[in-house]
């Protein structure tokens, strides 16, 4: 029988304390969720191999080290409201449901979504709730966000998920240029939104946050 646990401290001493991670609720959650639950039966011994894990419908599990860098640069506080956009199977709204005060996590594939949202209630995440509907969209009837995650790539972020930020608030998510990335943080002030690169990372665009390839400066 796999034990999971073992290959949990394993990510984290391997994949994520070395990132330079050291913030302890992160390292906590990430130790304490189980990862291979939030993946498809059959990827459940790759769970926690150090890649991103395709999900299905061009979606995927970020890999650890993209997603605790990106979550300790966003330091999401226990008081925050967060929106992560395009959730999978749900682990990063686990994660991230142990740091915040509460998650609504969308996913667009439905399929995704109501398993993501049995998953967690199995697990007894009670602060996270998933919502059907298109990533580009959001949820701005329930915001506006402290934080906003993005879990995939982006060409652009739209406009109407910027607007659920509140002020003070900050956004992260992977910025792609063909098979480049880096993952950037965007701080709102004033209604606008400066963007600071963190890291380098990799993760498919996902719907909705491509550049029109018609359009031309």
């Amino acid at each position: 029988m796999t034990d999971f646990s073992a290959r949990r401290v394993m990510m984290v001493d391997t994949q994520v304390r070395p990132s330079d991670v050291t913030k302890f609720p992160i390292i906590a959650a990430m130790l304490s969720v189980p990862r291979e639950v939030y993946v498809p039966p059959s990827l459940r011994e790759a769970a926690y191999v150090g890649e991103n894990i395709a999900l299905g419908s061009n979606r995927v599990l970020l890999e650890a080290r993209t997603l605790a860098k990106l979550l300790d640069a966003l330091d999401i506080q226990p008081h925050e409201l967060v929106l992560d956009l395009g959730c999978g199977l749900g682990y990063s709204a686990a994660v991230i449901a142990q740091l915040a005060d509460a998650v609504m996590a969308v996913e667009e594939d439905e399929a995704h979504a109501a398993e993501a949202q049995h998953t967690l209630s199995a697990e007894g995440v009670d602060n996270a709730a998933v919502i059907h509907g298109p990533l580009q969209a959001g949820s701005a009837k329930h915001g506006p966000y402290d934080v906003i995650t993005v879990q995939g790539g982006v060409e652009v972020v739209p406009d109407a998920i910027l607007d659920q930020i509140k002020d003070g608030g900050r956004i992260g998510c992977v910025f792609m240029t063909g098979p480049l990335g880096e993952a950037r943080i965007g701080y709102k002030a004033n209604g606008r939104i400066t963007w600071r690169s963190v890291f380098n990372a990799t993760a498919p665009v996902l719907p909705g946050f491509t550049v029109n390839k018609g359009f031309r400066l």
